[in-house]
């Protein structure tokens, strides 16, 4: 369910809205208070389960939203009906970006984690791009990244042996991470990020712990042997 933030929460932090992705994410930071007002008067605060879509691929593009905490996986599906997770949305991560320039959304965004999202109309972002250049030269920064990001997972994460692509995956699950802890998806939709099957998934997982190089520290959450995976994936 929406939570409505009130713009005296928003400003003063109450809200946690100085601290959260939304602000603190670059994309809003240059705003002044009246251009949050304008941004603010329609901004949703909401948190989806897992395996519930944020959107579907087609949709109309009415709203932009940016990760609060937990992770998205932007899906897209083949002719035959398999389907390729083409990137992960993280906290501080903008998700619905082709609203701006497109009527619908290209992927299905679905929740692989407890995830908290705040909503905004694409139209508001519109008007402030119009009028405020640094929003509109993170706008920019932000398709680049999003560009640099498709082209690591065709060039990582969809070549080379499923040992290597596997260790890739892990590698990019804890960068910018200061401890090697990570939480692991399920077998299926990792091999829906890497271009190979369940089974091949399941197999390499299972290997890589009989080896000590995923450590399993609570259910489903793993302390990473980095120096040996990093090995594994430039080689």
């Amino acid at each position: 369910m929406a939570k409505k933030v009130t713009l005296r929460e928003a400003w003063s932090g109450e809200a946690d809205c100085l601290n959260c992705a939304l602000r603190a994410s670059v994309l809003f930071a240059g705003l002044e208070e009246q251009d949050f007002k304008r941004i603010h008067d329609s901004i949703d605060q909401f948190a989806i389960d897992p395996g519930t879509a944020l959107y579907r691929t087609g949709d109309h593009g009415n709203y932009m939203f940016t990760v609060r905490s937990g992770i998205f996986k932007l899906v897209q599906y083949l002719p035959d009906g398999g389907q390729r997770i083409v990137r992960l949305a993280r906290t501080a991560d903008v998700v619905g970006l082709e609203a701006l320039v497109e009527d619908c959304y290209e992927h299905d965004a679905i929740a692989i984690q407890h995830t908290e999202v705040c909503r905004y109309p694409a139209r508001v972002v519109r008007t402030l791009d119009r009028a405020n250049p640094k929003l509109h030269r993170e706008l920019m920064a932000r398709w680049q990244r999003m560009l640099s990001e498709a082209e690591a997972w065709l060039t990582e994460l969809s070549t080379g042996p499923a040992r290597q692509r596997v260790a890739r995956l892990l590698l990019r699950l804890v960068r910018n991470q200061v401890s090697g802890e990570c939480e692991l998806f399920s077998r299926e939709d990792m091999g829906a990020m890497l271009g190979i099957t369940t089974e091949t998934t399941s197999r390499t997982i299972a290997e890589y712990k009989r080896r000590n190089l995923l450590m399993e520290v609570g259910p489903n959450f793993f302390l990473l042997d980095i120096p040996n995976l990093r090995r594994i994936a430039e080689n």
